[in-house]
């Protein structure tokens, strides 16, 4: 049974979208916020799921009974990070803690967030093209004059990503590790949604 369990997800990118934040500058969660027919949430999971040779990996943390519910048409893993409240990283090494479960030897995950609602199957597509065209540890999305998520990481860096504290995220690495980090055009990967003035310019 553990072969069969492991080759389902052989030779699969994994992307982990990370979704258990409180909101507390919107004031209500920004994972159920109606956007595109759907929900932020919902919209990043279908584009994800798009995605050839992947599996994905939710990870939710406050309100996680009312956004698991919404999740249950989906063929994805929810995961509940019981330590959400101390930061981003939590949510990070909950994540990569179960795609190594799922799938001991992959190779590369992708780390998405769930407020960024221009984000499409294209984009994941790219950072995959781009890590196997460069053979760089590290593909990073591009925007604003900055890089950041969705970012893929190779498995030589998921140590480091697990050593992740409070609320240190993925840019810790990529500023460390810039030399081996190449970057793929996401023009509208700034916009996300923090504030409801964010949310109304989104929708009207």
């Amino acid at each position: 049974m553990k072969f069969i369990m492991e080759n389902k997800f052989h030779n699969k990118t994994g992307i982990v979208i990370l979704a258990a934040g409180s909101s507390s500058r919107l004031g209500r969660p920004k994972q159920l916020l109606q956007y595109n027919q759907s929900t932020l949430l919902k919209n990043t999971i279908s584009e994800a799921l798009k995605v050839p040779d992947s599996f994905l990996i939710v990870i939710t943390g406050s309100n996680s009974k009312i956004i698991e519910k919404e999740l249950l048409s989906f063929d994805v893993t929810i995961c509940f990070n019981e330590d959400w409240e101390t930061g981003m990283a939590s949510s990070i090494v909950k994540g990569l803690n179960e795609l190594l479960h799922l799938n001991p030897n992959c190779e590369q995950c992708i780390f998405a967030v769930c407020d960024q609602p221009f984000v499409t199957s294209f984009i994941f597509e790219n950072l995959i093209n781009e890590y196997h065209k460069t053979g760089k540890g590290i593909t990073a999305s591009a925007y604003s004059e900055t890089v950041g998520t969705p970012v893929l990481f190779h498995k030589k860096y998921f140590k480091e990503l697990q050593d992740l504290k409070g609320q240190e995220g993925a840019k810790k690495l990529i500023k460390k590790y810039f030399e081996d980090t190449a970057s793929i055009p996401f023009e509208k990967g700034s916009i996300d949604i923090d504030t409801e003035e964010d949310y109304n310019k989104l929708i009207f």
